[in-house]
């Protein structure tokens, strides 16, 4: 699971300009796994403290700890 991690990591990493990904963005970079497996992922990326779950209340996103607009908010 930590190679998984860790393309999730770069692949926030990088991204310029944008903060937060739909779930469905992460199901992209591994077309092969089931979206539960991708599910345990973020969620153990996001227990790390390493990736951050932001929801509206309809649109659940995800992005890295600390960055974008919400940063100053979670301290």
């Amino acid at each position: 699971m930590e190679e998984e991690k860790q393309k999730i990591i770069e692949f926030l990493e990088g991204k310029t300009g944008k903060t937060k990904f739909y779930f469905t963005d992460f199901c992209k970079i591994f077309p092969d796994m089931k979206q539960r497996e991708v599910k345990k992922i973020l969620t153990a990326l996001v227990q790390e403290g390493k990736v951050m779950y932001w929801s509206s209340g309809s649109t659940t996103m995800y992005g890295l700890a600390g960055v974008g607009k919400q940063a100053a908010e979670e301290d």
